[in-house]
């Protein structure tokens, strides 16, 4: 058993058990989950979930930092603003933590697979407009809570596709391909069998078949339009 005491002043206790696998029975066979910043995860069921607001606190931070700055270095009000930022920050951690969790376990509790897509994170974070939203979204945390969970409980498994999989610029009703979309287009209208996709949808559904025949040892195609034809109309909205 362990002792920790963190840099807010908080005293945890660490320790290590053996516990027996879950076996709980999953209500669907599969989920494709599309990460996103407004929209955190994007199911392919057509859920929606939106992550906890935070930006309260991290105002509320970054005021205590810039006062912190301007602080007298060694005085005893230095120390008390150092440690009164440090439990703010820490509870920002816990409460987007606290949603991962709850997100993961419904994840792989209700579904056989979840299937995730590997998200270039280190090079995302190089937009100096997206950086901090990006930081703070906590993609790889999702994804190390879903693996772990999916070792605790019997028949569950998640899988990673390439992140060179085209989900969003493919139809996932008929497989035809209309190439890479501005993230200002929220939707498309496929011309080739006429359906209109929401965007973070129609990612989730491309990724969980991806993910299911990268399970059975299949090779996903995708349905390329003809040389010279117009692959699709998109409308541009605002980002949900």
């Amino acid at each position: 058993m362990t002792v920790i005491k963190d840099c807010a002043g908080r005293y945890f206790v660490s320790f290590v058990v053996e516990i027996q696998p879950i076996t709980v029975e999953p209500k669907n066979q599969g989920v494709g989950v599309d990460l996103g910043l407004e929209t955190l995860a994007t199911l392919s069921t057509g859920e929606k979930v939106k992550a906890s607001n935070t930006n309260t606190l991290d105002r509320k931070i970054r005021k205590g930092k810039r006062k912190l700055a301007r602080s007298v270095k060694g005085s005893r009000g230095r120390g008390r603003l150092r440690v009164a930022i440090a439990r703010t920050e820490a509870k920002q951690s816990d409460i987007r933590q606290d949603f991962n969790q709850k997100l993961a376990t419904r994840l792989v509790g209700d579904n056989s697979v979840v299937v995730l897509e590997d998200l270039n994170v280190s090079g995302m974070v190089k937009n100096r407009c997206l950086a901090r939203a990006i930081s703070r979204a906590g993609w790889r945390q999702i994804r190390t809570l879903c693996e772990a969970k999916a070792n605790m409980i019997n028949e569950r498994e998640v899988r990673v596709i390439s992140r060179w999989e085209p989900t969003s610029g493919t139809c996932s009703c008929c497989g035809d391909r209309w190439g890479k979309l501005d993230l200002s287009i929220r939707s498309v209208l496929c011309l080739n069998c006429g359906a209109e996709q929401d965007r973070d949808i129609n990612a989730s559904v491309n990724i969980l078949a991806a993910g299911l025949a990268d399970l059975n040892g299949q090779t996903l195609s995708y349905v390329r339009p003809q040389p010279g034809a117009v692959a699709c109309l998109s409308t541009r909205q605002e980002a949900i």
